[in-house]
């Protein structure tokens, strides 16, 4: 990275960030250029060197292997528009590509770029792949369906609010290192290497008029959700004699989960699809076997912000070099 001065927080996450790195096995490879970012290859076509400088991390390629699982936690589908910050050579780009993604590589250093766009033609695939010269802190990728990077946690951080600003259901895919106190909905293991998963939530905080059929009628309570927090939250359902908290509640992206017992004293699985301020999906009633009947919710107030999608508070950057 470029020698820039590195208020003390960020500082010992960026040498946590590293000694995470030396542990893992990635800073003992073979000679990448140590110098400054954008010095070409004298003896012809640039190449890149691993551990070379660079605005904000040193360049370290992530392995195929990885590569590939990254993809496979994220369900790439061709459908799919990825964009990865800090693309680096630009690999995990064009591996999307491969697959019949589009994919988009915002990097810094204008050589890698270039050797991006190269490969990208090479490969046969600049239709699918492209390349800009970008910072991350300033660009747009509000239209990504994916994103991946590999980042130190402090920058991981910095980007937190943006990437919860996403649409509900979008992948967040981290080589390594993670968002603080938004925990992964999954992670991998591949040999030394970490690989983190995040589904972007849907915001289910407020009010809600639920209504499901409970044996011969249709029934009509409130669900109150009192505080979300990521992907968890904390909710009750007024039925007429009493109220009750709900069992196991979740959001994993536009999709809603949470259990309750009803007033018959049956336990009950909701399952269902945020869409704005609607939530419509199945109930199932699993004192009966499982049974299966639709249900709906509407919102009525506004939704409150998300727990932890603002900047995120000094306490918790500070906290970053030991977690």
């Amino acid at each position: 990275m470029n020698r820039i001065d590195i208020p003390s927080a960020d500082r010992r996450a960026f040498m946590s960030g590293s000694a995470a790195l030396a542990v893992a096995g990635l800073l003992s490879s073979t000679g990448l250029h140590a110098g400054q970012a954008g010095a070409g290859d004298a003896a012809g076509a640039y190449e890149p060197r691993r551990g070379q400088a660079g605005k904000d991390v040193m360049w370290i390629a992530t392995p195929d292997a990885l590569v590939t699982r990254m993809l496979r936690l994220a369900q790439l589908t061709p459908s799919d528009q990825l964009v990865d910050l800090g693309s680096g050579d630009g690999k995990i780009v064009l591996a999307a590509a491969g697959e019949g993604a589009r994919g988009l590589g915002l990097e810094y250093n204008a050589d890698l770029v270039e050797l991006s766009r190269r490969r990208a033609r090479e490969a046969g695939l600049i239709d699918r792949a492209r390349f800009e010269k970008a910072d991350i802190f300033e660009s747009d990728f509000s239209q990504a369906t994916v994103v991946t990077l590999y980042l130190l946690p402090h920058l991981n951080l910095r980007l937190r609010p943006r990437l919860l600003a996403l649409k509900p259901g979008t992948r967040i895919v981290s080589h390594e290192f993670r968002m603080g106190r938004w925990l992964p909905d999954e992670t991998s293991r591949v040999g030394p290497a970490s690989l983190h998963l995040w589904l972007v939530p849907a915001n289910v905080g407020g009010s809600w008029e639920l209504q499901f059929p409970q044996r011969d009628e249709l029934v009509t309570t409130r669900l109150d959700v009192a505080r979300q927090h990521f992907q968890d939250f904390t909710a009750t359902v007024a039925f007429r004699d009493f109220e009750t908290t709900v069992r196991e509640p979740k959001v994993a992206g536009e999709q809603l989960r949470f259990g309750l017992t009803d007033a018959h004293g049956h336990l009950r699985r909701f399952v269902g699809q945020v869409v704005g301020d609607r939530i419509s999906g199945s109930v199932y009633d699993l004192t009966d076997g499982g049974a299966r009947a639709p249900f709906s919710a509407r919102r009525t107030g506004t939704a409150p912000p998300i727990e932890g999608s603002g900047p995120a508070p000094q306490s918790e950057a500070e906290s970053l070099g030991s977690d």
